[in-house]
């Protein structure tokens, strides 16, 4: 059974960073794509990044591009999301996911989950 546990949200002001850590048990690491997404109160859960087992080529959606870093430690089974500028809107709860390489991140009931870990940006 697919693992997944998030850490590393805070409250945080607004311009500063949080580097949330996601550690994955049961899968052969290697074998899966990793992402990242959040889900805002009373909005739907949207992507926000991922990466490839090789960690070559990350993705991310346009909102948090340039500020936003993914990236994966497959000795430690282990997906990062290095966070800076932190914006208003960037306030969610954000989930690990694992998809098997080769598989589209949808429908979601097709991905591993975990609980999720909660990001504040204050003003």
């Amino acid at each position: 059974q697919v693992q997944l546990v998030e850490s590393g949200g805070r409250l945080v002001q607004a311009g500063g960073s949080l580097r949330l850590s996601c550690v994955a048990s049961g899968l052969t690491f290697g074998n899966y794509k990793m992402g990242w997404f959040r889900q805002a109160p009373g909005k739907a859960r949207e992507f926000v990044a991922a990466i490839v087992p090789t960690g070559r080529d990350p993705y991310y959606t346009d909102s948090v591009q340039g500020r936003f870093t993914i990236s994966r430690d497959n000795a430690k089974n282990s997906v990062y999301l290095q966070m800076n500028n932190l914006k208003l809107e960037d306030t969610a709860t954000y989930y690990c996911a694992a998809t098997r390489m080769g598989t589209s991140w949808y429908p979601e009931s097709s991905n591993s989950w975990g609980r999720g870990t909660q990001v504040t940006v204050s003003s």
